[in-house]
């Protein structure tokens, strides 16, 4: 107990020692307390969802610092220490300018989109440095009344009132410039929800201080927390109904948290007469309240049930699809394969004798339907990887050897393509659990890839062993990457814009098996390029044993 301080004329230490409840306005605890807990729970409750998102740290900075207000102006009312009393008049300006500032910064960041300019924050701090040196001169408390126990303000505060009404309107030109701009209809009402709960409650806030300093009825000072009922209702309704902060969750709790609140800060209700008062009030809000969880909850239910229905829709394309997958592959296959037997017997001498010019048509016949029934084998796997039902048989093997075995068949199509192989692999044991036959088939893919893409030049293959992960490399000198075309790389049927001029074959499902393979093995995929004609990397990762 601090015996060493002074006590306020009117005020004994009732309460705990350091306080007297019976000098405050009855109203006085149930229209702070509860909004100081509910400040304070949805402050950390978003500021944990992300605490790195600037609009979640400046939402933070307007629940903190109207909380530490309520606690000083708390003290002010009810404190009987008259230094602490002192001390709590002494620093209600600090968290006061806080508010505004941290306002104008969300609804800045949440309505615009955007950062705030480097000037915006320049100010900013210009004005928090200006506030922390005014706090203890006569500008802020120009002298202390002792048989009142209150501060006096200094002149200080009419340059602050001034100040937090130029906020208030800046705060509506930036909601105007938002709503009035061509925008979906959607992302306007969410803009409009909360710069209006901003506007009312800075407003109620602004008021409530301003009128009571200057009628000297500081009990007006008691409606300066309904503004913040309001900011922070909208602010739910805005969660619930439009995935604010990305935290539905949210909403509805701290609809519910509201609730127990209000009826919380009953117990605080000094006289009988005034339970009439507070019944009304929790009743408004438990209205109000409701209503917003209502529809909130009757827009998931809506939600839900499109949800549903689309997922039926989608699972019977997805059947259609697979049939006429089936249907279209094992067709075409066969097409291809009786195709590829009738070269054969051509090339192998059945129908005779043939010229050099049938021979070599033949051939290129040949190779056409073994690509042709490669790429439906490519499309076929594509689709059972993708439904889960390939079954990979995993274990230890040296990735070195799958990976020269893919090289050794792709000597000779690289070289009559008048390309130069490069391996670069160092010997070595580069261990890992996977699927031989999977792993070769993304090799394969990856090699193919680089040798279709690549007019002139040297394709270059690398393994490396970079802290418990093996790395294959294949890089080639051929057309690049562009960055418009990037996104689309290891998707399926992804391909470049300009694919089909340099591979007529480009079905965009070989980049994606590698990915779907790569991911089956818990390992990853990715491309580097400079850019259009600058040749082009691409890596597979996979975990060492």
């Amino acid at each position: 107990m601090l015996t060493n301080l002074n006590l306020c004329l009117d005020a004994a230490p009732t309460f705990f020692g350091y306080f007297d409840l019976s000098i405050a306005p009855p109203l006085l605890l149930y229209a702070y307390i509860p909004i100081f807990l509910l400040s304070m729970f949805f402050g950390f409750f978003i500021i944990t969802n992300d605490k790195k998102s600037k609009i979640n740290r400046y939402f933070l900075g307007i629940t903190t610092s109207f909380s530490v207000w309520i606690l000083l102006v708390l003290i002010q009312w009810v404190g009987v220490y008259l230094e602490v009393v002192q001390l709590a008049w002494q620093l209600l300006i600090l968290p006061e300018i806080l508010i505004f500032l941290f306002s104008v910064l969300f609804i800045y960041s949440f309505v615009l989109k955007k950062n705030p300019p480097i000037l915006v924050k320049v100010v900013t701090s210009l004005i928090i440095i200006t506030v922390a040196l005014v706090l203890p001169t006569t500008l802020n408390i120009n002298s202390f009344d002792l048989s009142n126990c209150e501060g006096v303000i200094g002149s200080g505060w009419s340059i602050v009132y001034l100040f937090e009404l130029i906020a208030i309107i800046f705060v509506v030109l930036i909601a105007l410039e938002r709503i009035l701009a061509k925008i979906d209809k959607s992302e306007k009402i969410k803009s409009f929800l909360v710069s209006f709960g901003t506007v009312i409650f800075l407003s109620i806030f602004w008021g409530s201080n301003y009128f009571a300093e200057i009628t000297k009825t500081y009990e007006i000072n008691l409606i300066g927390p309904i503004g913040m009922i309001l900011f922070l209702g909208l602010v739910t309704y805005s969660i619930v109904r439009f995935n604010v902060f990305n935290i539905k969750l949210l909403g509805i709790q701290a609809l519910m948290f509201s609730l127990c609140f209000s009826v919380l800060g009953i117990l605080f209700i000094g006289r009988i007469q005034d339970v009439h008062i507070v019944a009304l009030v929790t009743l408004t809000l438990v209205v109000i309240l409701g209503y917003l969880l209502i529809q909130g909850v009757k827009k998931e239910i809506q939600q839900k049930e499109e949800l549903v229905k689309l997922n039926k829709d989608l699972e019977n394309l997805l059947k259609q699809r697979e049939s006429l997958v089936h249907l279209v592959t094992h067709k075409v296959k066969g097409s291809f394969t009786r195709s590829k037997y009738i070269f054969a017997t051509i090339l192998d001498g059945t129908f005779g004798e043939i010229s050099n010019e049938i021979r070599k048509i033949s051939q290129q016949g040949m190779e056409s339907d073994n690509i042709g029934i490669e790429t439906v084998d490519l499309v076929l796997n594509v689709s059972n990887m993708q439904k889960g039902t390939v079954k990979y048989d995993m274990k230890q093997l040296n990735l070195k050897e799958v990976v020269d075995k893919v090289i050794a068949e792709k000597k000779i199509y690289i070289e009559e393509r008048g390309l130069k192989l490069d391996n670069q692999i160092k010997d070595g044991v580069y261990n890992i659990n996977g699927d031989v036959f999977w792993l070769k088939e993304a090799i394969n893919n990856l090699v193919d890839n680089a040798i279709k893409y690549t007019r002139a030049g040297v394709v270059t293959v690398n393994l490396e062993n970079k802290e418990g992960k093996i790395v294959l490399s294949v890089r080639d000198t051929g057309v690049g990457i562009t960055d418009e075309d990037k996104p689309l790389l290891f998707t399926e049927g992804g391909r470049g814009k300009n694919s089909l001029k340099v591979n007529i074959d480009s079905t965009g499902y070989g980049l994606y098996s590698v990915k779907l393979i790569a991911d089956a093995h818990k390992g990853r995929v990715w491309a580097e390029s400079e850019g259009a004609d600058k040749g082009s990397t691409f890596y597979m990762e996979l975990a060492a044993v």
